[in-house]
């Protein structure tokens, strides 16, 4: 991950697996060396011991052979069996060697440094490959740990931009695609990088163009800059964009061609996974349009079939007759519920919309509550009405008109469910500066399963009564939640279905409060 805004720095250890492969720096490090062991070894030069030389440079090349290649080593045991001989070995300053005991001792510790240089060379080779095996092999896991704990695509591009840095010390950027095969004109790394014409036509023709099946995967666009085509098993998400200066081996090119396809996958995953969210959401929008379709066509033939019905009537009855007043009511009643219908279709689509706007003012809650009983004359009619508010309530800062659909719908409700000549209780209080209402009616109440979904649209709980488009509750706690308050369902301890709600009222002061009372 980024670390104050900067890429963390390449894998130290890559680095140097990398840089020593190459240069003759080694080769100056071993004339060096072995000239420096020599040097020390200097004052045994006309000593009887001058074979303890030879066991020291032994050493020295042993040594070497654990840090330096298998051409160093070779040339570090050459000049130390030359320079034994030069040096150390009677007659000086010669190559000549008198004794047969001191030429084969002097070939002896030429294949022995020989030998045991090469091989210790060989297992500290062996050992870097496994050691740098293992690198990689954490660095995949690492990388497929990370990804698959991405959440969007956003947070994939940016873990593939790090990881990538981290291990090849390469600036990556990413071109996707939108879903429909075309890519988008920015590429997406540490920074949005805006593509010029050229570069936007060169990308396109190489992502739409090569074949799923062609072995082609990288292009060239005209910064030096390598495009790599980020392959996936169903989709292929878009193209990559490096710019690596270093040649690199076959065994470098195929890990990064693993560790592409690691991150290719993810990006494909979170693709399909956007595809089958939007799949998921055309569904649920299909299902819910098919639902409000067959509701409203029924709910709305209706009270269209009744108004029909009494208007033709009313046509074929004698003037002044006694049935056609029932006609008249028959119409205003069917008229109050397409009214009723449309109203709460209106303000489903303004919550819908997040068009609420809230204009409150003080208002006396006997007033919304008169106002509200009176629209449902009719529907009350065959219940008590308890209602309980205190003669101290003070007025309630709140928009009248969103309040009166609340209680309009959660009083409509009551009476849908509530048995005939029962007691429907409507209980206000004022509790520090909020407001406090509560309906109580004793019917059925809601089973636990209903309880959850009641606010939901379109949802009608178990056993409820033919009509209704099951948006009346999902209205009411908008609006509530509009006046920034709660509205909670549930079952009365006594039987019956409760409803608690409570919005910020405010304090008014004492002239706001005399003149509504006044009024």
């Amino acid at each position: 991950m980024k670390k104050n805004g900067k890429l963390p720095k390449p894998n130290t250890l890559n680095r140097i697996l990398i840089s020593s492969r190459s240069g003759f720096s080694q080769y100056y490090a071993s004339v060096i060396i072995t000239g420096l062991a020599v040097l020390l070894c200097s004052p045994l030069s006309n000593s009887v011991h001058y074979h303890i030389v030879s066991y020291i440079l032994l050493f020295v090349v042993l040594l070497l052979s654990t840090f330096l290649g298998v051409g160093p080593v070779l040339l570090a045991a050459a000049l130390s069996a030359l320079t034994w001989n030069f040096f150390f070995i009677p007659p000086h300053l010669t190559f000549h060697i008198d004794k047969m005991e001191d030429i084969l001792i002097f070939g002896l510790f030429f294949i022995i440094a020989l030998v045991s240089g090469v091989m210790t060379s060989r297992i500290r080779h062996q050992e870097m490959l496994a050691r740098e095996r293992e690198i990689r092999t954490n660095a995949l896991f690492t990388l497929s740990r990370d990804l698959s704990g991405a959440g969007n695509i956003q947070e994939v591009i940016a873990i593939a931009v790090n990881k990538i840095w981290e291990q090849f010390g390469i600036n990556a950027f990413f071109i996707l695609q939108d879903g429909e095969g075309n890519l988008d004109s920015n590429a997406r790394g540490t920074e949005i990088r805006h593509l010029t014409a050229i570069e936007k036509e060169m990308a396109e023709s190489f992502f739409n163009k090569t074949d799923p099946d062609s072995k082609i995967k990288q292009g060239i666009l005209p910064g030096n800059e390598t495009m790599i085509l980020l392959r996936g098993t169903r989709i292929n998400p878009g193209i990559m964009l490096i710019k690596n200066s270093m040649k690199e081996s076959e065994e470098e090119i195929s890990f990064r061609e693993t560790f592409t396809a690691q991150i290719s996958n993810a990006l494909e995953r979170e693709f399909l996974g956007q595809l089958a969210r939007k799949a998921q959401f055309l569904a649920e929008s299909d299902r819910l349009y098919k639902t409000l379709f067959n509701t409203i066509s029924h709910e709305l033939r209706i009270p269209v079939a009744a108004i029909m019905g009494a208007s033709d009537s009313i046509l074929n009855v004698p003037a002044e007759s006694s049935l056609q007043k029932e006609l008249f009511s028959e119409i205003f009643t069917a008229s109050r519920r397409l009214n009723r219908l449309i109203e709460n279709l209106l303000n489903m689509s303004r919550l819908e919309s997040g068009r609420i706007s809230v204009k409150p003012d003080w208002h006396d809650i006997n007033d919304l509550v008169n106002k509200v009983t009176g629209d449902l004359e009719d529907e009350l009619r065959p219940f008590t009405l308890s209602i309980r508010i205190p003669d101290s309530m003070p007025p309630v800062f709140m928009d009248f008109g969103l309040m009166e659909q609340v209680l309009y719908n959660l009083l409509y409700n009551a009476a849908q469910y509530a048995p005939v000549a029962s007691v429907i209780e409507l209980k206000a209080a004022s509790e520090g500066e909020y407001l406090l209402l509560e309906l109580v009616d004793h019917g059925p109440g809601f089973s636990e399963a209903d309880i959850p979904h009641l606010f939901e649209k379109f949802y009608r709980a178990s056993g409820s009564k033919t009509g209704g488009l099951g948006l009346g509750l999902s209205i009411a706690k908008g609006f509530t939640e509009a006046h920034r308050g709660t509205l909670i369902a549930g079952n009365h301890p006594d039987g019956g279905a409760c409803f608690k709600l409570q919005i910020p009222s405010g304090k008014p002061e004492i002239q706001t409060f005399k003149a509504i009372k006044n009024d």
